[in-house]
């Protein structure tokens, strides 16, 4: 049994401080979890990190911070076997939901699709690499999965580079109905501002939504990560805020900064916004593509 820390308790307070300045709940649309448990084997090769991300450290940050819900995207440590966080969404109902993976090279990864959706998941991520690895991306397999979220209607979550860009626009040309998420920003490099056109040329399809995370990642600055904030200054201007949202990327952050950064850059510490494109960003975007009942 989840058993709560002395830290969470302490953090109700700030909890209830917090849901009364915002008057909205804070959903964090993007972390992952893992545990080194035999009963869940990860993928042969992977490269693991030694510690576990676990659901209930996960749920002590969210209360904590005042997270309330909480999307989380199938680690690649498990490669396609996504029993480990089907196992995490059946224990605690209505505080996550999941996105699967299949595999894209499998020409069953619709049916796959379908299987794992009935299991709760909602949306599958695909990731295909900047170099020849993941020209799949650009094949014949695709176009059957794109299909198959669209009937499905739930989202492709896309962890692509920025030169991917084009290729997604190409898929929605067939399927402009279809809600495609972008991670990451599209890992944009700070210094390469022009590429990100290639990320705002797919404003012109209206159900395409971009996650903001990775400010950190991809500055060459301290906190607040102010070179990294002139991309979401862009992708405000161009996408507007109901089609933005933040993420945390938990624990991945932990290599370069902390879970409470990750929300207060947007809360706090990126002026440009107003207090409606941050209840947006925070929240309501989030509710567009993975709505929370309750």
């Amino acid at each position: 049994m989840y058993k709560i820390s002395r830290r969470t308790l302490l953090g109700a307070a700030a909890l209830g401080n917090l849901m009364a300045e915002t008057e909205y709940r804070i959903i964090d649309p993007h972390v992952h979890v893992w545990k080194h448990d035999p009963q869940f084997p990860f993928a042969q090769g992977a490269n693991v990190p030694a510690r576990d991300a676990a659901p209930e450290t996960l749920l002590d940050l969210m209360k904590t911070n005042g997270v309330s819900k909480t999307v989380i995207i199938q680690v690649i440590h498990y490669k396609y076997d996504n029993s480990f966080l089907a196992s995490v969404l059946k224990r605690y109902p209505g505080t996550f939901q999941g996105v699967c993976r299949v595999d894209p090279l499998d020409p069953a990864a619709p049916d796959h699709l379908s299987q794992h959706t009935a299991e709760g998941f909602r949306g599958v991520r695909i990731s295909p690499a900047a170099n020849a690895s993941g020209d799949w991306f650009n094949g014949p397999l695709m176009p059957p999965l794109w299909k198959r979220c669209a009937d499905l209607k739930v989202p492709m979550t896309v962890l692509a580079p920025i030169g991917r860009m084009p290729a997604v626009a190409a898929q929605l040309e067939k399927l402009p109905e279809l809600t495609v998420v972008i991670d990451h920003m599209a890992d944009c490099p700070v210094d390469q501002p022009a590429e990100l056109e290639k990320l705002i040329a797919l404003q012109r399809y209206p159900n395409v939504f971009v996650k903001i995370s990775h400010t950190w990642s991809l500055s060459k600055q301290p906190y607040p990560w102010l070179d990294a904030q002139e991309h979401v200054k862009r992708l405000h201007h161009a996408f507007g805020p109901q089609r933005l949202m933040w993420a945390t990327d938990w624990p991945i952050i932990e290599a370069n900064s902390t879970y409470d950064k990750a929300l207060s850059v947007v809360r706090n510490d990126m002026k440009f916004l107003n207090d409606d494109d941050r209840r947006w960003m925070l929240n309501r975007t989030i509710e567009r593509v993975w709505p929370f009942a309750g």
